[in-house]
């Protein structure tokens, strides 16, 4: 009963503040004064405080325990364990995924040029720049056209 009465004066405080400030027409300011003055009487009627009494009951008593029983940190230990196993584990896929198996062979990727695979005549190619001065025409065309 005494935990209502202490949120109800603490809401009841809040709302003064907030009509205080709405009195000084920072309406936006009230309001968000108003919402937050409303969370203590809320939060008493609908029963949460006790549950944050039991919560914190329960925490307090884990962390007795965590401090006096060895099983706890074995536990602890334990968990430990597993995320450094998953972590080992994540980084060996993530290495092996890229390369082949053991006596597979990669194919060939479809962007590879035919001198990088096998060595082809270089005198088949076309001169590098040939076709440059038509690309350049157009570029040119587009930029006149423009005005600039």
């Amino acid at each position: 009963m005494l935990t209502t009465t202490v949120c109800a004066a603490l809401s009841a405080a809040g709302l003064a503040v907030a009509f205080l400030t709405a009195f000084r027409r920072r309406y936006a300011a009230a309001t968000r004064i108003a919402a937050l003055s409303l969370v203590p009487i809320g939060l008493a009627m609908s029963g949460l405080l006790g549950l944050f009494g039991t919560v914190g009951g329960a925490v307090a008593t884990w962390a007795s325990d965590l401090v006096l029983e060895p099983t706890v940190w074995a536990g602890f230990g334990v968990l430990a364990l597993a995320v450094v196993l998953y972590v080992v584990g994540r980084a060996a896929g993530r290495r092996s995924r890229g390369r082949p198996a053991r006596g597979e062979r990669r194919p060939a990727e479809s962007g590879a040029s035919r001198p990088a695979l096998g060595g082809e005549d270089r005198e088949r190619r076309p001169a590098a720049g040939a076709g440059d001065t038509d690309d350049f025409s157009d570029i040119e065309a587009i930029l006149r056209k423009h005005g600039i």
